[in-house]
């Protein structure tokens, strides 16, 4: 499958949690864990359970990073 997104990401997925219109889905990328959200109809087609290896493909406009002051403050 050919995409334009170029954060591409392989993986296994760790867990499928089903919701009545939304799922989550837990991908272990290496030591670190990338959790995503799609349409429980779109996990559903791409028949996701834990085990599969997969590609998280994250196309975002921004990234936004916080950090807290030495008080708990922003």
């Amino acid at each position: 499958m050919r995409s334009s997104a170029r954060n591409r990401l392989p993986g296994t997925v760790q867990s499928v949690k089903l919701g009545g219109i939304m799922a989550q889905i837990d991908i272990a990328v290496g030591d670190h864990r990338v959790t995503g959200v799609i349409t429980r109809e779109a996990a559903e087609e791409l028949e996701l359970k834990e085990g599969d290896a997969v590609v998280a493909v994250i196309k975002a406009t921004e990234v936004m990073v916080e950090k807290s002051g030495p008080e708990g403050d922003s």
